[in-house]
């Protein structure tokens, strides 16, 4: 099979993290395929956000329980590395090219044998008060929206088995 069509079909959600950080070779070969993602026009109204410091992913690994209604539970399962993607709201496809972003993250960090997991709440976040700062130190305007919270990190345990597809997932005219 492809390599890419087998990437597609087995990435799956890690939900428990080693705490080892990932390698600058692998975040940067990550990183540099969201940049490719595609977007509305080519606009590339996304960014990424990488943060690293355990004091900080901690900090939203909080208000993301909050934000979700459930404090004092993980959402970020220890990952050792977040990217926000971002994207400017003045754009009218942002949140699809943010998607976009995402989808590249994920399959690029399962190429490379990195654990990924998509976490919302990532535009409530940065709407806090107490969050702006960050959008401030990464040089954004308040057009920025949250789009999510890509994780990644290297497994900790197995990796889920596929499920099988839904049935009638696929519809002809």
């Amino acid at each position: 099979m492809n390599e890419t069509l087998k990437v597609l079909k087995e990435r799956r959600s890690i939900r428990k993290y080693k705490p080892q950080q990932i390698t600058d070779a692998e975040l940067n070969a990550i990183l540099e395929a969201g940049t490719y993602a595609a977007s509305g026009m080519n606009r590339q109204s996304a960014v990424m956000a990488v943060i690293q410091d355990k004091e900080l992913i901690d900090r939203l690994d909080v208000i993301n329980a909050e934000i979700k209604g459930l404090p004092g539970v993980t959402q970020f399962y220890g990952a050792p590395t977040v990217i926000a993607v971002l994207a400017d709201a003045s754009t009218p496809t942002w949140l699809q090219d943010g998607v976009l972003v995402m989808g590249n993250l994920m399959n690029a960090a399962a190429s490379l044998g990195v654990g990924s997991c998509w976490i919302h709440r990532c535009e409530p976040t940065f709407l806090r008060e107490d969050c702006k700062y960050l959008l401030d130190a990464w040089g954004l305007n308040e057009n920025y929206r949250g789009v999510a919270f890509c994780i990644l990190g290297y497994p900790e345990g197995d990796i889920p088995e596929t499920r099988p597809r839904k049935e009638n997932y696929i519809r002809r005219a």
